[in-house]
């Protein structure tokens, strides 16, 4: 994967969102962490993330960790972790940026567990990412990939401000997906609207 940024740019390890909760880099968060939230809603995530079918060990979650860490320092990605942003680092979702389908493009990911849905955390990290991602030198515009399928993420980036850019054949990784991928564009900041917005 080719570098996000130019130069030795990068996004904070610490991005506050609204109602005490925080965006934390991934490595600032212990495995066990990650691996208590994983384990007590694998039915639900298992849905549409390819990687959470199965419980992973401490030591499989290590070795991500790790990779994500080298991934971070290449400026190639950056994922963090939706906790509150006081108190023990408690897992609620996560969130990630990393290189899209061509230069000066950056996507990002996002999962919640399932008691965090339709509170509008997805929403507010994604605004949060989308921000600091078109700030970072070399970044034209923001994308956000989802499932046709997958209602709930694609409400994200229409509240957002994102446009529809294309719908695309997509091999699926879960069994809920259908194979149609949306593709959807963010490439001018002032179009960004806050994740609290309704429009």
């Amino acid at each position: 994967m080719n570098d996000t940024t130019q130069g030795t740019a990068r996004p904070p390890e610490l991005i506050p969102l609204p109602a005490g909760l925080v965006l934390r880099r991934r490595s600032l968060v212990p495995d066990q962490a990650f691996n208590d939230a994983l384990t007590a809603d694998l039915d639900h995530l298992r849905v549409w993330l390819a990687w959470a079918q199965e419980a992973p060990t401490l030591a499989e979650t290590a070795m991500h960790r790790a990779a994500q860490d080298e991934s971070w320092e290449a400026g190639q990605a950056y994922g963090y972790l939706v906790t509150p942003a006081e108190g023990a680092p408690t897992v609620l979702g996560g969130c990630a940026m990393f290189g899209g389908d061509g230069p000066g493009v950056l996507e990002i990911g996002y999962w919640l567990r399932s008691e965090q849905v339709g509170r509008g955390i997805a929403a507010e990290a994604a605004a949060a990412l989308s921000a600091i991602g078109l700030a970072l030198p070399g970044t034209e515009r923001m994308e956000i990939h989802c499932d046709q399928a997958n209602v709930r993420s694609s409400a994200v980036p229409r509240r957002l401000g994102y446009r529809l850019d294309r719908i695309e054949p997509d091999e699926p990784v879960t069994a809920a997906e259908v194979g149609r991928s949306m593709v959807w564009v963010l490439d001018d900041a002032t179009r960004l609207r806050s994740g609290r917005d309704l429009g």
